[in-house]
């Protein structure tokens, strides 16, 4: 039986030339309006312990996000808790920014924790997965005991094999591979394993056209119209 790929929003769906800014509650609403299945969302901690919704670890105008109190966020940057809500009838992928390089980053994985503490309070278990480049952030997840699944996300410059043993061995349920390592060898090995196949980030048609092909589980996209259109004939 042929697989539908799900449809993800990457940071939502911006649109620059109308004021959509990316991975904001309006970028998640027109995602919705676009069709996408779900949502890619960016969550950091904030320095009273908050989780907002934001790419960079510092705000343009604002500051280092982990410096930064959630009362002083700018407006256009949510918290996860309104982000959920906002994407509300659509699946959510969390990805956790947490890494070693950064000036923010936290060994206790205080992010990781309290984003699944998140997630259970607003009752989203079942339909939120958790996904980092970070495997320490992933191994604090399945240690909560929550059951929220979760996905490793891959850089460019690693290699397939290691990759999927890596997200076995952390309990994933999925690999979200990037788009130069996705192919039909690359997904049926990520299968073989027991895992669903994310790429990303499908950014055209011919992108797109090569991650359909090579029969991936979702095509996280920067262009949900495209996709939506394409796959649904």
């Amino acid at each position: 039986m042929t697989v539908v790929p799900a449809v993800q929003a990457h940071r939502g769906s911006p649109d620059p030339s109308e004021g959509v800014v990316e991975n904001t509650l309006e970028a998640f609403l027109r995602a919705r309006r676009l069709g996408a299945d779900s949502v890619e969302l960016d969550a950091r901690l904030t320095a009273d312990g908050g989780i907002c919704v934001h790419h960079d670890p510092v705000i343009e105008g604002a500051g280092p996000v982990h410096l930064l109190a959630t009362a002083d966020l700018p407006a256009h940057v949510p918290l996860l808790g309104d982000a959920l809500e906002a994407c509300a009838g659509m699946a959510i992928n969390v990805e956790i920014k947490n890494l070693p390089p950064e000036p923010a980053f936290d060994p206790d994985e205080l992010a990781a924790r309290a984003v699944v503490e998140m997630v259970l309070e607003t009752g989203r278990q079942d339909s939120v997965s958790i996904s980092s480049f970070w495997s320490g952030a992933l191994a604090a997840v399945r240690a909560t005991g929550a059951g929220i699944p979760t996905a490793l996300l891959v850089l460019p410059s690693f290699g397939v094999a290691d990759s999927v043993a890596a997200a076995v061995e952390l309990g994933c349920a999925g690999l979200n591979l990037p788009l130069g390592l996705v192919d039909m060898a690359s997904v049926v090995a990520t299968r073989s394993a027991g895992l669903s196949v994310a790429a990303w980030t499908v950014a055209d048609r011919a992108g797109l056209d090569a991650v359909l092909a090579a029969g991936v589980d979702t095509v996280i996209t920067d262009d949900v119209a495209l996709a939506r259109s394409v796959i649904d004939g």
